[in-house]
């Protein structure tokens, strides 16, 4: 592997430690060379802390090798005042003469700005290493600053003979098709993504907390769907220890700082009207994780990014059929006695 892709590929694993952790801002991760040894490196860890270029460089202990160094950063850095000031400046001041860059920032506010600053300044700029892996790392900030809408995720468990649910439950709870260790890791997942989507039935069905609570990390935030007010106000979608987000048809109730109504026309395209408010609201990935009519509605609209599919080891005979997808099998992996097919809506 070519040198620049060493560094570049070090940045992308910085980078996801903080996955979960920095939006509204990207994952970025920087490592800072001297003759062919890393000196320093860093990543951004949350948002209005400080970046991953800063980082790095207060991680260096011999600042004069700065002059002679050159720092690697997976995404472009920012030249604007935000939360923090522009990582630009912070190179230019320190006087590092080299900076490989794995890919441009999407976000107007950059756009290729920082690279212009940095060349004006007289230093050597590379971009474009392991694009397309840094691309695919913020592929939830690229989707949101570029499409307008946040990165989709549809995810289910089906059982073997292809049912999402049973013909009759005896409580308003769950009925697993998986076993514990996929559980874990959907919670490991609700920590990474910024919010997730149930549909009426589901919350009425299961009142789901819709928390991360086997795994340690931020809770999501829950977004519902529910058009005619039905799920009952006991349930723990309005709890209010998370933000939610309630998308209904009309409504009297006036919205509180962890409990906001948004309403929709449930005659026109539902999902698109569901990603717009998404948008509004600052929200760059979200996991949807209702039943057969919730699913099923983005899949027609086409508004999806993956799926993540889980096949259980039990059989049901008769129940809720799961999800239609039309598309080839993109990977597969084993989880004890369940099997996880991921799915992409991109060629």
């Amino acid at each position: 592997m070519k040198k620049n892709e060493t560094y570049i590929k070090r940045c992308i694993e910085l980078a996801k430690n903080g996955l979960g952790t920095t939006y509204p801002n990207p994952l970025v991760g920087s490592v800072i060379v001297y003759n062919d040894t890393i000196i320093g490196e860093g990543w951004h860890k949350k948002a209005g802390q400080p970046h991953a270029e800063v980082n790095a460089v207060n991680s260096v202990k011999d600042k004069s090798l700065l002059q002679k160094a050159t720092i690697y950063v997976s995404l472009e850095p920012c030249s604007h005042f935000g939360k923090t000031p522009p990582c630009c400046d912070l190179i230019i001041q320190n006087k590092i003469p080299n900076v490989v860059i794995g890919t441009v920032d999407p976000n107007e506010k950059v756009a290729g700005n920082g690279i212009k600053k940095l060349i004006a300044a007289g230093i050597n700029v590379t971009v474009g290493v392991l694009e397309a892996e840094c691309n695919e790392l913020n592929k939830r900030f690229f989707t949101f600053h570029q499409k307008k809408r946040p990165y989709i995720i549809l995810k289910w468990a089906e059982t073997q003979d292809g049912f999402i649910a049973p013909t009759t439950k005896l409580e308003n709870k769950p009925v697993w098709i998986t076993n514990t260790y996929s559980r874990q890791l959907v919670h490991k997942w609700r920590t990474e993504e910024q919010a997730i989507l149930v549909g009426t039935q589901t919350a009425i069905d299961d009142n789901p907390k819709l928390d991360a609570r086997d795994w340690s990390g931020h809770n999501p935030v829950r977004i519902i769907i529910d058009q005619n007010s039905r799920i009952p106000h006991s349930n723990h979608v309005f709890d209010n220890q998370t933000k939610t987000i309630i998308l209904t048809k009309t409504t009297t109730a006036i919205s509180t700082e962890n409990c906001i109504f948004e309403c929709i026309d449930f005659k026109q395209n539902i999902a698109l009207q569901v990603v717009n408010v998404l948008y509004k609201h600052q929200i760059q990935s979200v996991i949807i994780e209702g039943g057969r009519q919730t699913l099923q509605t983005f899949i027609a609209e086409d508004l999806w990014d993956e799926a993540r599919v889980f096949k259980g080891a039990p059989f049901f005979l008769s129940g809720t059929k799961a999800p239609l997808l039309e598309k080839k099998q993109f990977e597969k992996h084993s989880i004890g006695t369940d099997e996880l097919l991921i799915y992409s809506n991109h060629d």
